[in-house]
């Protein structure tokens, strides 16, 4: 394996300054919209599991129901647009469909229906963010290249996923009912296809020999190396963590805190705007610092959330402080899911590992997290999937330790 200082793409390679920004803005909007829809049944839980009669098992089943299919598409996707480097026009098919599924989940008028429509939601958006991932790798220079990803992935995703969407879907849940919520939550995604097939351009394919090189290496080939084992399994167990607490903190909050649906929305929302800034911030301090200490910190961080969710009285301004700082390791999923993979192996490779990094998250910490998560609720008290938070978060910071720096700051000046 060469060294790490030969990785990523070279400066002559990459787009204008002017189209690195449109681009970027473009994607985060664009996943911005994803998460949007994905979180829409978050928050509109305390309102469709009374109406359509969901226990916390179910509702751990509709999470992982969707990282499952999310998952299976990452992998699939990454790997088809490396293969035809057809990235533009797959990212296009992908946004449209995923946006057709949100007006399903309106119509569902059972369990059933709405499982049914989280698995065909997930098939349509796994494929969206390793795609994105793999058009910054190929058009932003190296040393922007963190705080890039970290504002394509996670600018939008939380600014409109979980921010906007908590306040203006919970709202809409209290005036006009759920339903309303999920017909909203598809229209912008058919805007962003337009304006993506209108303003993006198709990154330049690599050569058909490459491409056929690219098919003989697989997953197994990609977990050789140190830092994408471990980026794996920060993803499973980030991702864990991110969706059982999006599952399960608004019914904890609303049933155990007996918060108002309303304060929930804001007090949900504060992640958001938590998640919003560190997609700058975050990012960017790893390109002046490094990967390897932010990666370590967050984590470890991260475990204010949930103790402060169970233990933390009094003022909910207070509370929403604490939810804002735990939130913060959002800032670092991009770095393991993209930013630290892309820089540690050759970028013929790219969107294959990155969707290795996201999918595995997805099928292993997305799908059997909010399961057990949810049995766990339903049979000792809905405290239990915050004490998992607590062990995934500590676990995650952890085996951060053990990740070789990539930061081209950092080495440089090594």
């Amino acid at each position: 394996m060469a060294d790490g200082s030969s990785r990523g793409i070279d400066t002559e390679q990459t787009g204008s300054a002017r189209y690195q920004i449109i681009m970027v803005a473009l994607l985060s909007l664009n996943f911005g919209i994803v998460f949007f829809d994905r979180n829409a049944l978050n928050f509109l839980m305390p309102f469709v599991q009374p109406d359509l009669h969901v226990s916390n098992t179910q509702v751990g089943l509709l999470a992982g129901a969707l990282s499952l299919t999310w998952s299976v598409a990452a992998f699939g996707m990454g790997k088809l647009s490396d293969f035809t480097g057809k990235r533009k026009l797959l990212l296009v098919l992908s946004t449209v469909a995923f946006s057709l599924c949100s007006f399903l989940s309106g119509i569902a008028s059972s369990f059933a229906m709405l499982l049914g429509a989280r698995l065909l939601m997930g098939v349509a958006e796994g494929g969206v963010m390793p795609i994105s991932h793999a058009m910054v790798a190929a058009e932003v220079t190296p040393e922007r290249r963190g705080l890039a990803q970290g504002i394509a992935q996670n600018f939008g995703s939380n600014l409109l996923g979980s921010f906007v969407a908590p306040v203006l879907l919970v709202a809409l849940a209290v005036n006009f009912g759920w339903r309303s919520s999920f017909y909203l939550a598809g229209i912008p995604g058919i805007i962003t296809a337009v304006l993506i097939w209108w303003f993006v351009k198709e990154p330049k394919a690599a050569p058909k020999a490459a491409r056929k090189e690219e098919i003989h290496y697989s997953m197994f080939d990609a977990l050789k190396e140190r830092n994408i084992l471990i980026c794996v399994l920060m993803a499973i167990l980030l991702v864990a963590y991110f969706v059982t607490a999006l599952a399960f903190l608004p019914l904890y909050l609303t049933q155990m805190r007996h918060v108002s649906p309303d304060a929930m929305g804001w007090l949900m929302g504060t992640l958001g705007i938590s998640a919003t800034i560190g997609s700058f911030v975050i990012a960017g301090l790893s390109d002046r610092i490094g990967r390897r200490p932010v990666m370590i910190a967050m984590p470890l961080i991260s475990i204010l959330l949930p103790l402060s969710a169970m233990y933390l009285g009094g003022s909910l301004w207070v509370l929403a402080a604490c939810f804002f700082i735990g939130w913060g390791v959002n800032g670092i999923f991009p770095l393991f899911m993209a930013t630290v993979p892309s820089e540690s192996v050759d970028p013929r490779h790219a969107a294959t590992v990155l969707g290795l990094c996201m999918g595995s998250g997805e099928i292993v910490g997305g799908v059997f997290a909010p399961f057990i998560a949810g049995f766990a609720a339903d049979n000792v008290g809905l405290s239990a999937p915050l004490w998992m938070m607590v062990g995934l978060a500590a676990a995650g910071g952890i085996l951060a330790f053990g990740l070789r720096e990539t930061a081209p700051s950092q080495r440089r000046a090594g």
